[in-house]
């Protein structure tokens, strides 16, 4: 397995730990985002170690849509680097950050929990290959 890209997975861990003390806060809509979050950079830290670099529309920068899509094609259903159960992984956390960032909706305890203990399987997953 390449070596992953300590910046990237040190945000992921950062990401996590402040879901964890977002959680024991009670806000639960900064729970989604962290998770997303850590969730995203975990995934960049994968496509890089893996060799893949972000689209070419999309300017040298890995954008949401691009790592989500990249993530799941590439590293999961073509090359099989990571098992098959994270491939929704990073798009179910995307969905409960936008209700939590952009609606009116918030999110609950236990969606929180839930967001949390994916995120955390998705970051181990990749922090050990």
């Amino acid at each position: 397995m390449p070596e992953l890209d300590d910046v990237f997975i040190d945000k992921a861990i950062a990401a996590l730990d402040g879901a964890e003390s977002e959680l024991a806060a009670g806000r639960y809509d900064n729970v989604a985002n962290r998770c997303y979050y850590a969730c995203f950079q975990a995934a960049i830290a994968a496509l890089e170690a893996s060799g893949v670099r972000p689209s070419s529309g999309a300017k040298g920068r890995w954008t949401h849509e691009g790592v989500q899509e990249q993530f799941a094609g590439i590293l999961i259903n073509r090359r099989k680097r990571y098992p098959g159960r994270l491939r929704d992984v990073l798009s179910s956390v995307s969905l409960t950050r936008v209700r939590a960032d952009y609606s009116r909706d918030r999110v609950s305890d236990v969606q929180a929990r839930r967001a949390l203990r994916r995120s955390r399987e998705f970051v181990e997953a990749i922090r050990n290959g």
